[in-house]
């Protein structure tokens, strides 16, 4: 008697299992009795499968009562009516409707063919991808009718296991430049973003996002490029000193004391400056005659500026300013 009584209890339907990384769960194998409730929480949609197919889709949160609002809104089954010691068997798939982050990252190098290195350039990346389910029915057809669970984990062996030829094919697609991937990052995501929907977009899901956080390089390589970017920088410096310099003696600010000794500081040091004065002198010296006409110990004459610190001369062996000896 009382097994007869408790077949008559009411039962919930609701994700039981529910974790952050699970896509969906299936309610299944059980009877749902009557007055039975289907619970549905915020970030959950409820399907209703009946012999593998779609009965009704529930996706506001609540507490329903499943033969007064549930059932009648069932394709096949709105009609159906709970007997005294009979109820209703269907599956209720509960499915995760938020966009899922992932993070991922090569776990070997991959040796993008190149001309500068013969056997190829070993690279690693990593980053993130953003995915949800979109299409019930392909989610039920491809996963969710053979499988009681699914897990983000999984979705993620499935992209990672052809990442690495989709970094290869958009990584030397158009002749990249090797040794400064990142400033192609952005492409090359988009490419990998496209490929990737394309190879799940049948399972019921979709990649909305597909991010490359940095490319890695090996050592000696990485050592090399921040090498060549540091001669560059030096480069581009002692354009700036030499413009810097210029403008001063042009517009009259180099003067001696102090505001020599600033402009020393700025420029990292007085050699570049006292490269620069010789380089005036000379040419002056080619083209105007020493206005004090003194010779020097070693035949020359001195110059019209102290080759130290700028200050022009006095006609003195030595300067007034600094007391660099001239001649």
């Amino acid at each position: 008697m009382m097994s007869f009584f408790r077949s008559q209890f009411a039962n919930v339907v609701e994700w039981e299992e529910f974790r952050d990384d699970m896509i969906f769960w299936k309610w299944s194998n059980r009877e749902i009795k009557k007055g039975s409730r289907l619970i549905i929480q915020p970030g959950q949609d409820a399907i209703f499968i009946n012999n593998g197919k779609i009965e009704g889709i529930f996706q506001e949160e609540g507490d329903y009562n499943i033969e007064s609002q549930i059932i009648p809104f069932l394709s096949t089954l709105k009609g159906f009516k709970f007997g005294f010691n009979s109820g209703m068997r269907v599956e209720v798939l509960f499915v995760n409707t938020k966009e899922f982050t992932v993070k991922w990252g090569t776990k070997n190098p991959i040796n993008i063919p190149t001309p500068q290195l013969p056997g190829g350039m070993p690279v690693r990346a990593n980053g993130t991808f953003n995915f949800k389910v979109n299409d019930y029915i392909a989610l039920i057809d491809k996963i969710a009718g053979v499988k009681g669970r699914y897990l983000v984990e999984d979705v993620k062996i499935r992209i990672t296991s052809i990442l690495d030829q989709l970094l290869m094919k958009w990584i030397s697609k158009e002749g990249k430049d090797m040794f400064n991937l990142q400033a192609n990052a952005f492409e090359i995501a988009q490419g990998i973003k496209t490929d990737l929907d394309m190879q799940i977009i049948d399972s019921g899901m979709t990649i909305t996002g597909f991010n490359i956080m940095s490319f890695n390089y090996p050592k000696e390589i990485q050592d090399m490029i921040t090498k060549t970017a540091s001669h560059g920088m030096i480069g581009d410096l002692q354009k700036y000193q030499q413009v810097s310099m210029t403008d001063g003696i042009a517009s009259g600010k180099v003067k001696g004391g102090g505001t020599a000794a600033d402009m020393a500081g700025m420029m990292m040091g007085m050699g570049m400056a006292g490269q620069m004065m010789k380089n005036m002198n000379q040419a002056q010296q080619e083209q105007v005659p020493n206005q004090s006409g003194a010779p020097s110990s070693s035949g020359g004459k001195i110059p019209n500026f102290c080759p130290n610190c700028g200050e022009k001369t006095s006609g003195g062996n030595f300067c007034s300013n600094c007391g660099q000896k001239l001649v």
